[in-house]
């Protein structure tokens, strides 16, 4: 008797720790996921720094790019960053943005 309880007390230990793991999991690819993307709608090809590293953009191309809040987009060239183009913000994450948006 003393054996199937603790049989039964284990199995309940083991499938609330997987819960736990699950759940862990779930929040952190929702932090992953959080992203925006950011269209060159210029006439040229451009360069830029994204916060996180170098990115060049063919006229009419797309990025995605992680929604760290407060981190600095800015213009690049020749591997070195340049001006500040924009600070992501929390209301950019999710969304589609365009670079003329950010260059008037």
């Amino acid at each position: 008797m003393k054996a199937l309880l603790l049989t039964f007390y284990f199995s309940i230990i083991g499938l609330n720790m997987v819960n736990i793991k699950q759940n862990n999991i779930i929040i952190r690819s929702e932090n992953i996921e959080s992203s925006f993307s950011l269209i060159n709608d210029s006439k040229d090809k451009i360069s830029i720094h994204t916060g996180t590293g170098f990115v060049s953009l063919n006229k009419g191309s797309k990025t995605s790019i992680g929604c760290n809040v407060g981190k600095e987009v800015r213009w690049a060239n020749e591997g070195k960053k340049g001006d500040v183009i924009f600070k992501i913000t929390s209301e950019m994450c999710g969304k589609t943005l365009k670079l003329s948006e950010f260059t008037k």
